[in-house]
């Protein structure tokens, strides 16, 4: 090649790569979109409660028809629920509840509190604390205390207090006490869910239950004042005064069973006792504050309209 044709091609100017028409981005989909948040109550609102005016009318059926029916109700979440706390107990710690032995003397504790009251359902009592510790013996040593012990607990956590709610409907008045029983811890519930919900900041009991604000149990207090006024006076003839008393005594023995149930959980590392009942969790999800409010309802509304 010659110098000049060199010094041409020198002067001559480099190719320019065609551009590349640049890509519009694409939006960020917003989190929102891929999966709904959770809400502040941390469960599907709509769907919760569906199922909890399915078991409400399923209950109403059974005490407007026959009350025998209700007492049935009882025993089916007595034995449900009965199962799944020994099952996560199993499951999570390894402890063997002696499972037939409580099955069948829960059964026996609910069926004989309505013929025999309180004699019924200590003599049940009793005799299944018994047969668990000889149900036990084919375990053998190793963890007898411990599984004795939550076999004893289960029984009276959750057929003994359960008994209670099936000895309220015994007497004449009964269909009456059970819905002032019920009336009251749904709207302890309720009330609490909805303060919690729009104005709770304060926990109450942070590690158990972040959840559960002062500002939800004040919102409990008053629902379940006004509901204990007006389901006694009008109900069963009480004063208002009881009625505000049998109220404000509910919504703390609920609330302490709702905590009660809710360290267990912690202690035991799970969410749910169970998975039977959509957005709910399990049947003992739903007993933690009736439980105990069964035996505060049966002997303040003895005392307060007696029988």
């Amino acid at each position: 090649m010659t110098r000049e044709a060199a010094g041409a091609a020198e002067d001559q100017p480099e190719p320019v790569e065609p551009a590349v028409p640049a890509v519009p981005a694409v939006p960020a989909v917003p989190a929102a979109s891929a999966a709904p948040a959770a809400s502040r109550a941390g469960r599907n609102v709509p769907l919760s409660i569906a199922v909890s005016l399915a078991l409400g009318a399923a209950v109403l059926v059974s005490l407007l028809t026959v009350r025998q029916i209700f007492v049935g109700v009882v025993a089916a979440a007595v034995a449900v629920g009965s199962y799944e706390l020994a099952t996560a107990l199993r499951r999570a710690s390894d402890i063997r509840v002696t499972i037939w032995p409580v099955l069948v003397g829960g059964q026996a504790m609910v069926w004989l509190s309505w013929p025999f009251g309180r004699n019924g359902l200590l003599a049940a009592f009793v005799l299944t604390v018994l047969a668990c510790m000889v149900w036990r013996f084919a375990g053998g040593i190793d963890g007898y205390l411990r599984d004795l012990s939550a076999s004893v607990l289960t029984a009276a956590y959750v057929p003994l207090l359960a008994s209670f709610a099936a000895m309220l409907v015994v007497v004449e008045d009964g269909v009456a006490r059970v819905l002032c029983f019920l009336v009251l811890v749904v709207c302890s519930d309720t009330g609490g869910f909805a303060a919690g919900v729009l104005f709770g900041k304060h926990p109450m009991a942070k590690v158990i239950s972040p959840k559960k604000s002062w500002e939800g149990f004040a919102g409990s207090m008053v629902a379940g004042i006004v509901a204990g006024i007006l389901s006694l006076t009008l109900l069963l003839d009480g004063q208002w005064w009881q009625g505000a008393l049998f109220g404000a005594a509910l919504v703390c023995t609920a609330t302490i069973g709702d905590l009660v149930e809710s360290l267990i959980k912690r202690d035991l590392k799970i969410k749910d006792m169970g998975h039977l009942l959509p957005a709910h969790g399990g049947v003992m999800d739903r007993l933690d504050s009736l439980l105990p409010a069964a035996v505060v309802s049966w002997l303040l509304l003895r005392l307060f309209v007696p029988h």
